[in-house]
């Protein structure tokens, strides 16, 4: 494979809100998939004080060729102050997935 890959991580508050971040990702060609996992319970400091909040968690697989206009893609749609964007490489992967990620992420 000649791209790299990775896993794109982002929390947000509403299964609405993780659903069109999700579908505006992969109808922009950011990523290949979106997956919503939750609601999770996450528990975090945010203005000197503990808070706990119901999140849903988005995972994006891309390229990172596509990391950095994903990353902004994130920002500007994403209703949190700072949002959570992790990238997580992928070491290995199946060649026919990564050539579908390729393809469907091809700008």
């Amino acid at each position: 494979m000649e791209n790299e890959y990775c896993q794109v991580v982002t929390t947000v508050g509403s299964r609405a809100d993780a659903d069109e971040l999700a579908r505006g990702v992969v109808e922009a060609r950011l990523a290949a998939c979106a997956q919503v996992l939750g609601p999770l319970a996450s528990t975090y400091w945010w203005h000197e004080a503990i808070e706990t909040a119901e999140e849903w968690q988005v995972v994006f697989k891309t390229t990172t060729v596509r990391l950095s206009a994903l990353r902004d893609f994130i920002r500007i749609h994403h209703d949190y102050e700072v949002p959570e964007i992790l990238c997580v490489p992928v070491l290995e992967g199946n060649p026919a997935y990564l050539r579908w990620i390729d393809a469907e992420t091809a700008a």
